[in-house]
């Protein structure tokens, strides 16, 4: 087959923001667990999947003729490394394509959490609304403007979020052996400094590194004991760089002022996610969402055309992909 693609995720998540596939190619759209999927990888050239979603095996990929897998998000962790470059199957992905609904969530984060905001309006409609002012007056709140922010990751996603932050008066530090931009770093007036630094002196942490061997539980309790007592932390990276019973711990046991948490160790959140067995005021300290972080209208318009684009460029063309993560 000429110019085909398989696309495991259904046609109308592209039509509905405008970003349809090329006339160039033709696309077969199947559910992951179709049982026509490792037919078709041996006919199609290319293989179009979203970020989120179970691990694909190696063995679906044996004896397929695909020139590439493209991801339509940032995460790559679907795929097995050392599997695909053994196949010898370029794996891209979009990074950038969601940096300003990831830079929108984590600001909205930081303020919910620092000022309460859905824990007010929970004791309001529980009848607290003069004690809790009371104590949210008592608390002697801090806004963000002049607060540390430690953003551990500068990719385009981190610095699309340490701009937000700049715009709010923040004082924003980060940790990144390998900077995206450490130029437009410098002219942010960002200021790179250790990973014990950004723990122990930020008042606001946030998480923007990809989920590898390195990072795996690179947050845990050692390294929520290390943040000030107060501090905030956002989880909007990869599930399992946090290890989320070592968060429960420090938010039950008070240390932690707050957590936004959008990815999990497992997704979707089992059951038995010790993030959900939290009580009083620490089950209100803590912000779940569904791994939506990256999502807005806006943001699947761009990774969707690009992830065409860069099929089109290898498919039709017959050119190297973009953003080729190995």
């Amino acid at each position: 087959m000429r110019n085909e693609v398989l696309c495991l995720r259904p046609e109308k998540d592209f039509t509905r923001v405008g970003a349809p596939a090329p006339s160039t190619l033709r696309v077969h759209y199947l559910s992951p667990d179709d049982a026509q999927v490792g037919s078709l990888l041996r006919q199609v050239q290319a293989l179009v999947i979203p970020a989120v979603g179970k691990p694909l095996p190696k063995e679906l990929f044996e004896n397929s003729s695909i020139k590439i897998v493209q991801v339509t998000g940032a995460g790559v962790d679907r795929l097995d490394q050392v599997a695909m470059k053994s196949l010898g199957i370029p794996i891209a992905n979009m990074p950038g394509g969601s940096n300003q609904a990831v830079a929108e969530y984590v600001l909205t984060s930081a303020l919910v959490l620092s000022r309460r905001l859905m824990w007010s309006s929970h004791e309001i409609r529980q009848g607290n609304y003069s004690a809790f002012r009371s104590r949210m007056l008592a608390d002697n709140l801090a806004g963000l403007e002049g607060q540390t922010i430690g953003l551990i990751g500068l990719g385009v996603i981190g610095l699309a979020v340490a701009k937000a932050f700049v715009e709010f008066g923040c004082h924003v530090r980060f940790y990144d052996s390998m900077p995206k931009d450490f130029e437009l770093a410098r002219k942010l007036g960002l200021e790179l400094v250790s990973l014990d630094q950004i723990l122990e002196e930020s008042d606001i942490i946030s998480l923007h590194v990809p989920l590898l061997p390195s990072t795996l539980g690179m947050i845990g309790d050692a390294q929520i004991r290390q943040m000030k007592p107060g501090a905030i932390l956002i989880q909007a990276a990869r599930g399992g760089i946090v290890d989320e019973k070592a968060l429960v711990a420090h938010l039950q046991g008070g240390h932690l002022g707050g957590a936004a948490v959008d990815v999990f160790q497992v997704e979707p959140i089992a059951d038995d996610n010790p993030l959900l067995s939290l009580t009083g005021d620490a089950n209100e300290k803590l912000l779940l969402t569904p791994h939506i972080a990256g999502v807005s209208r806006q943001s699947f318009t761009n990774l969707f055309r690009g992830a065409w684009e860069n099929v089109e460029r290898v498919v039709v063309q017959g050119d190297q992909p973009k953003h080729q993560v190995f």
